[in-house]
C-alpha cells in the first residue's frame, strides 16, 4: 500500500486557513485532518480534541522532549505542536493527511519529511488581514498588531511555498486547493506555482 501525501497548510492568522480547510475537508472526505496540541486557554466556541488539544505546559513539555511532536513552536506567547503518532500511523496506512500550523512548524515538518507539500494561504491585502482579526473578536487590539508585525515575517517566507493561494474567494480558493491536493503526487508540487 502506498503512503500516503501529507499537505502542510500555513500562512498568517486571519488568513482563512480554517475556512479553507473546513470547505476542503467536505469537498474531499478522504483526507484526515491532523489536531494540533496548544498551551494556549481554549476560546468559548472551541472543543478540546477537535479544534485542537489543549495541554498545560507540563505535559507539551514532557511530549516535546519524548519525540512524541512532529514539530512544535512557540507562536505569540503559546506552544503549538502536532502529534506525531496520528499523522504516522495515517500516512502508514495510505491515508492524505492534512496539517494546518504555522510556518515555523510548516518548516520543521518540510525538513523532517521532505515529500510534504508545503501551501501558504493569504488574505489579498494586509488591511483585509486586519479586518478579520478584528471582526473575529477573540484577540485583544494589542494581540491584533503583535499578529499583523508577524504577519509580515510570514509573508517573507511565501515563496518558499509549493503552493500560494490567495484566499480573497472562498469558493474559488477551495477550488484551487482542491486541485493541489487532487494533483498526481511525483513532483507536482514543483511543476506549477501558484500565485
Amino acid at each position: 500500500m502506498p503512503a500516503g501525501r501529507l499537505f502542510i497548510i500555513s500562512g498568517p492568522s486571519g488568513a482563512g486557513k480554517g475556512t479553507l480547510v473546513k470547505e476542503l475537508l467536505a469537498r474531499v472526505p478522504r483526507l484526515w485532518l491532523s489536531v494540533s496540541a496548544t498551551t494556549r486557554p481554549a476560546r468559548p466556541d472551541e472543543v478540546d480534541g477537535r479544534h485542537y488539544v489543549f495541554l498545560s505546559p507540563e505535559r507539551f513539555d514532557e511530549l516535546a522532549g519524548t519525540g512524541g511532536l512532529l514539530e512544535w513552536a512557540e507562536v505569540h506567547g503559546n506552544r503549538y505542536g502536532t502529534p506525531r503518532e496520528p499523522v504516522e500511523r495515517a500516512l502508514a496506512t495510505g491515508t492524505d493527511v492534512i496539517l494546518e500550523i504555522d510556518p515555523q512548524g510548516a518548516r520543521q515538518v518540510k525538513d523532517a519529511l521532505p515529500d510534504s507539500v508545503l501551501v501558504f494561504i493569504t488574505a489579498p491585502s494586509m488591511d483585509e488581514l486586519r479586518r478579520r482579526l478584528e471582526r473575529r473578536g477573540s484577540e485583544t487590539k494589542e494581540e491584533v498588531e503583535r499578529r499583523l508585525r508577524t504577519a509580515v515575517e510570514e509573508l517573507r517566507i511565501a515563496g518558499s511555498y509549493d503552493y500560494v493561494v490567495e484566499n480573497d474567494d472562498i469558493r474559488r480558493a477551495t477550488d484551487e486547493l482542491v486541485r493541489i491536493v487532487e494533483s498526481p503526487g511525483e513532483g507536482a508540487a514543483s511543476e506549477t506555482k501558484e500565485a
